[in-house]
């Protein structure tokens, strides 16, 4: 499988410092060996991705994890990405819901995620040739509550983009040049970040707020979450599309999308969305990643 081609032009037109960024990255990348990447088609691990395929070829290889945390419009992206990027690739199952710290719906729910990904990958991954294991943290998520993070450095996983300096905003220039069509995709997290810490974690509950964004990306929303607050459903929306969600129309047609899924209640924030919002209950020091 040879290497696609690239936007060579909107490449060379980075900037010094960003292109200068992007080399390193590379250089990482090629001194790592054969590579597997944690890709759930979002615009960082999409931007790894390409940057593994282009700095080791055949010798990476994108891993998506499948499981009920994980919407199935993340998965069409994903696919999306690997075709026309020929990234090597494979879905692999994993089990998160079967531990039940995971399913307790704690502050450290993500690191039993995490936990869950990066032994699974650790299996799977001598058996295809591959030792180790890359995934997309950024510096922009080290100024937030991650204890995902903590599981990586347990068991050894590669941070690239922390090594070289990359933000997000900077990955979204990288993976623009590059061509990659997740480059303005609105941030993205697993389902079960909808739910309120102690709320367990539940293939049905999930289900809801997977269908419930669903509908409101149909209604023509685009950053958004549906927070599930058992028979309340708290959705967050961009405060640029907070006054069209507020119109008296469009407010019955979020109730009638919504109410349906089983929910008794349907609220809109006026704080709109941000992200890590149920964070905000949280009393916590936060340290850095490394």
């Amino acid at each position: 499988m040879s290497t696609p081609a690239v936007q060579t032009d909107a490449l060379e037109a980075l900037p010094a410092s960003l292109a200068a960024k992007q080399e390193e990255l590379l250089s990482r990348l090629r001194r790592a060996g054969r590579l597997m990447v944690a890709f759930s088609g979002g615009v960082d691990s999409s931007y790894l991705a390409w940057a593994a395929r282009r700095a080791l070829g055949d010798d990476c290889l994108a891993v998506t994890a499948v499981s009920p945390s994980y919407p199935q419009s993340h998965r069409a992206v994903a696919e999306q990405i690997v075709e026309r990027f020929a990234i090597p690739h494979r879905f692999v199952d994993t089990h998160e819901m079967e531990r039940e710290a995971y399913r307790a719906n704690a502050s450290d729910r993500c690191y039993h995620c995490k936990t869950e990904l990066f032994e699974t990958l650790e299996r799977i991954g001598p058996a295809l040739g591959f030792e180790r294991v890359c995934y997309g943290v950024n510096t922009d998520d080290t100024r937030d509550f991650r204890p995902g993070h903590r599981a990586a450095d347990e068991h050894d996983v590669l941070a690239p983009f922390l090594e070289v300096g990359l933000s997000k905003r900077e990955i979204r220039d990288l993976s623009r040049a590059a061509g990659l069509p997740t480059a303005d995709l609105p941030a993205s997290a697993c389902l079960s970040s909808r739910l309120p810490y102690g709320t367990e974690v539940t293939p049905e509950r999930l289900r809801q707020v997977e269908l419930g964004e669903e509908a409101l990306r149909a209604l023509g929303f685009r950053q958004l979450r549906l927070r599930h607050h058992g028979e309340l459903a708290r959705i967050e929306i961009d405060p640029a599309e907070l006054p069209r969600a507020l119109e008296v129309d469009m407010t019955r047609r979020i109730v009638a999308a919504i109410k349906p899924l089983g929910f008794r209640y349907v609220s809109l924030d006026l704080e709109g969305y941000r992200t890590g919002s149920l964070n905000e209950v949280l009393q916590i020091q936060r340290d850095p990643i490394r």
